[in-house]
């Protein structure tokens, strides 16, 4: 495969070509939550962007083994369960399932691996041993620290130095005796009201970075590709995660580090004080469509800061509704006869820039600059009545092919014309509209036909039980002035 793909590499500061050290695969690992709260949108500010890159790599012919860890065991969660009188497990598994959930909704791929500290503390423990043989690693009071001073590489990839490091700097938020303000926690002795491991280490807890170089190792071994997360971890966490990881395994950690931006919301930093502090229930409870989030955190640049406003999330939703609008142009199309070359042409151009744009370090401006272009020139040909059917097939399949590989934005409500078995049997019923983000299977289908000859037979009892059936399988019907339309939702849950 020849390779243009291009990425801002954190630890070098630069622009990068992207190798990957398997020829036709890339190794993924991308910090999950600390499942303590349902995530925000900033957190899904930067697992949206990590889902464009991992789907723009599969998009490019990569298998791609993604790991992301969930933190279930750190100061939040401890205080969380204990405040609640609740085991650790049973405080953080709604968490989870809110995560997994609203992951689903923003059309999110799953990772390969979720591993959970909680389950990974073996390989923890298997790691601070090497870094205690080896001499990067000491005891006190219990607690097991990694020393800084013995890792002359530290700061390579936050650009700090020693030297630059201050009292109350950020660091670990304990208070365990250390040989220096620099150190952190490899491994914490245990207290009273917090949950402890026996190990052959003594007993205590791990520290929160130890957990991410043990999980990262286990499924993508001792060096991998590509690592990301946001700003606020580049240090203290992935810093650390490179030192203990290098320290222990004598060789390079990550390849490629990506980072995103913090988002804001109004231009302010999210606080609970400000009460602008939103969750995707927040944002769908205010009437908007999960995708037309997914949208708007994925249309701003990940190394630029994006501003979060609902003016904003409108304009998304203006976006998304201009794509829906254009194919439902394009399935009026009626008109017979060959293609036209200046349709084969907009689509390569706008194919070429579209795949340009995120091979230039994801620049996802740039891509949808493209796929826009595409749709007002087409649409200018559509007014002029020089587009066949197969021109417009052609153009619903680009915009089809990007979004449902890519994008996941999947405009909805498209017009087609009932089909001619469908109209003969339902004569008086009003016609079907469908879902660009795929086709009816046939069950589906004769029960939407069954409600129209329900409806035509006056029979609405039958017709709203049917209506029912559906969106508990994840279909809406829409009863509209000139027809029935359907799209896909979450499965209503009795």
């Amino acid at each position: 495969m020849t390779l243009m793909i291009r990425f801002h590499n954190t630890l070098s500061g630069g622009v990068e070509d992207f190798s990957p050290l398997r020829p036709d695969e890339v190794r993924l690992y991308t910090c999950g939550p600390t499942v303590y709260d349902a995530p925000h949108i900033g957190n899904w500010r930067a697992y949206v962007f990590e889902d464009l890159l991992k789907r723009f790599l599969m998009f490019r012919g990569f298998r791609v083994l993604h790991v992301m860890n969930l933190t279930d065991v750190d100061d939040k969660t401890i205080l969380g369960a204990n405040a609640r009188g609740l085991k650790l497990n049973e405080y953080t598994r709604p968490f989870i399932e809110a995560f997994y959930a609203d992951r689903d909704r923003l059309n999110v791929l799953p990772a390969n691996h979720y591993p959970r500290a909680t389950e990974h503390i073996p390989e923890m423990i298997g790691l601070i041993k090497v870094l205690l043989e080896k001499g990067y690693a000491y005891r006190n009071e219990g607690s097991i620290y990694f020393s800084i001073a013995k890792f002359p590489a530290y700061g390579r990839l936050s650009k700090i130095s020693l030297e630059d490091l201050k009292p109350g700097r950020r660091g670990d938020a304990d208070e365990y005796a250390k040989e220096s303000v620099h150190d952190f926690a490899l491994w914490k002795a245990p207290k009273e009201g917090e949950p402890s491991w026996d190990t052959e280490l003594g007993p205590g807890r791990p520290g929160w970075h130890i957990e991410c170089s043990a999980m990262s190792s286990r499924y993508l071994g001792q060096t991998f590709d590509i690592h990301c997360g946001g700003i606020d971890n580049i240090f203290p966490h992935h810093e650390n995660e490179i030192a203990q990881s290098e320290a222990a395994n004598g060789v390079k950690f990550v390849n490629y580090w990506l980072h995103c931006h913090h988002l804001v919301v109004d231009g302010e930093k999210m606080a609970k004080s400000k009460g602008n502090v939103y969750r995707l229930a927040d944002i769908l409870a205010r009437g908007y469509d999960p995708r037309e989030v997914r949208l708007l955190l994925l249309s701003t640049h990940y190394r630029k800061m994006l501003n979060f406003t609902f003016e904003a999330l409108n304009q998304a939703r203006a976006g998304r509704n201009r794509i829906r609008d254009f194919l439902v142009d394009l399935r009026s199309v009626k008109r017979e006869g060959g293609p036209n070359p200046e349709v084969s042409g907009l689509i390569e151009t706008a194919r070429r820039k579209f795949v340009a744009g995120l091979e230039d370090d994801l620049n996802i401006s740039e891509a949808l600059a493209a796929l826009f272009t595409l749709i007002e020139r087409a649409n200018g040909l559509i007014a002029k009545g020089a587009l066949s059917r197969a021109d417009a097939q052609a153009l619903t399949g680009f915009v089809g092919e990007i979004d449902d590989r890519i994008l996941k934005i999947e405009p909805t409500s498209v017009i087609v014309a009932p089909d001619s078995a469908s109209a003969r049997a339902d004569e008086g019923a009003p016609a079907v509209k469908t879902d660009v983000s795929g086709e009816l299977d046939a069950a589906i289908r004769a029960k939407i036909e069954a409600r129209q000859r329900a409806r035509a037979e006056k029979d609405f009892r039958r017709a709203d039980e049917i209506r029912a059936e559906l969106l508990a399988e994840g279909i809406l019907l829409e009863d509209m002035k000139d027809g029935v339309r359907w799209k896909r939702v979450q499965p209503r849950r009795p």
